[in-house]
């Protein structure tokens, strides 16, 4: 459903499909009422012969096509402008975005439309009786005019879009739905240590090379059920998973009875089919992936072609603001239990510690020489700090404190903004949580 999604096809087929078989069926009832319009009615209709109505039709279905082409050329250009002035992991974000959709759709299936009821006008050279559809003339023309409204509506939609200020609060948005579809406010806390450090067990090897891009939770304790077994999958989602490389171990619930040589191999098979891959990462499980995409923006700005510091401390504004969510989630791996409530399945998922270095780590490296970025840096860790109410990160921050610290000696500063961003760096440490 998520690849659907993505895709700008399906909509406008789909559209372009309804229109074909409405160019059928209304010229049809056209013929049927056409002595049984009202004159009321008939004001507000095509007045025309076949040949005025030919002319309307031809026009509208050129003037369509060229439009169509026209937005989608638009559409090219934004996607390789996203793709090379932010990160090509946006191309998601615009491809996905359900007013380009709509606006293909209208152009497409006008254009089909007019086309279809073109076939049906007849002059009375053509053999019978002369035949305008009136009221599917009347229908083509209204969408022609939706149509150049659309394209206004379009230019304007796409000229908001490109903004880079909206694109991280769409990515922010996305992001915030997947953190609460797998890390809801009711989430247990993190699974023992005891379920992550066993070693001894049977590795599960996978069968496709790609992206994981989702669980089925319920296939996996179903078969660890059905098998008597404990599954652990060791690659979280948004992890690069290679045919051939174990991805998985399985152990038996009753450590006296060992795994059957068929119990095994079913759960090879059920492991697999229960993990989803994909050529790119998606947004369904993954919640690193809008933190990726995130980042991505930020380094794209600090690298010396761009030199955007202004974005990339708005990115870092948005990354905080994400981190700060997750404080009361208990990210994490997650275990799923069976009817009895016994662990069955422990899921990898991200921690905490995890996201914060995949936000710290580059803008870090790519823009500690600049104080705002570096300031802004040792805000978020503030933030974070202050809601984290429990304490429960405080060593993770206290970690990115000290290796700040250690980039900023690295860096070369006028005195008075060295002096300011140490004494951010002291106040973030002794800091008591919010």
């Amino acid at each position: 459903m998520d690849t659907l999604r993505t895709q700008l096809w399906p909509v406008p087929a789909l559209a372009v499909i309804l229109a074909v078989a409405l160019g059928f069926v209304l010229p049809a009832l056209d013929a049927a009422v056409d002595d049984g319009i009202p004159d009321g009615a008939a004001v507000f209709l095509f007045s025309g012969g076949p040949e005025a109505a030919r002319s309307v039709l031809q026009a509208i279905s050129g003037s369509l096509i060229t439009v169509t082409s026209l937005t989608f050329s638009l559409t090219v250009v934004t996607l390789q402008l996203a793709s090379s002035q932010f990160s090509p992991r946006l191309l998601r974000t615009f491809t996905a975005d359900q007013f380009v959709h709509a606006t293909l759709a209208l152009f497409l299936s006008a254009f089909a439309f007019a086309l279809t009821v073109l076939r049906s006008v007849r002059t009375e050279s053509s053999g019978g009786t002369s035949f305008v559809p009136e009221i599917s003339v009347t229908v083509a023309f209204v969408l022609a005019i939706a149509s150049v409204m659309g394209l206004v509506l379009f230019l304007a939609h796409l000229t908001r879009e490109i903004r880079v200020e909206t694109m991280m609060r769409r990515v922010s948005a996305e992001t915030r739905e997947t953190i609460d579809r797998v890390f809801p406010k009711d989430r247990s806390e993190a699974v023992p240590e005891d379920l992550l450090s066993q070693d001894k067990g049977t590795r599960i090897v996978c069968s496709k090379s790609g992206f994981l891009t989702s669980y089925d939770a319920g296939a996996l304790v179903q078969a660890a059920v059905d098998n008597g077994a404990l599954i652990r999958v060791d690659r979280e989602p948004g992890s690069s998973l290679v045919d051939g490389v174990p991805f998985a171990t399985v152990w038996p619930v009753s450590p006296g009875s060992p795994l059957t040589v068929e119990a095994s191999s079913k759960l090879q098979a059920a492991a697999n089919a229960a993990v989803t891959t994909g050529f790119e990462r998606t947004n369904v499980q993954d919640v690193g992936f809008g933190f990726r995409q995130l980042v991505d923006v930020a380094a794209r700005a600090l690298s010396p072609g761009i030199n955007d510091p202004t974005t990339a401390v708005h990115v870092l504004g948005h990354l905080s603001a994400l981190l700060c969510r997750l404080t009361n989630r208990h990210p994490g791996p997650l275990q799923l239990t069976d009817d009895e409530g016994r662990v069955r399945v422990v899921l990898a998922m991200p921690a905490l510690g995890d996201l914060l270095e995949l936000v710290m780590a580059q803008p870090r490296l790519y823009g500690i020489a600049d104080p705002a970025v570096a300031e802004r840096l040792l805000e978020l860790l503030q933030e974070l700090s202050w809601c984290d109410s429990e304490g429960r990160y405080r060593a993770e921050i206290l970690e990115q404190v000290a290796r700040m610290r250690e980039a900023l000696n690295t860096g070369t500063y006028a005195p008075a903004d060295r002096q300011r961003l140490l004494a951010l760096a002291q106040r973030t440490e002794t800091m008591h949580p919010g």
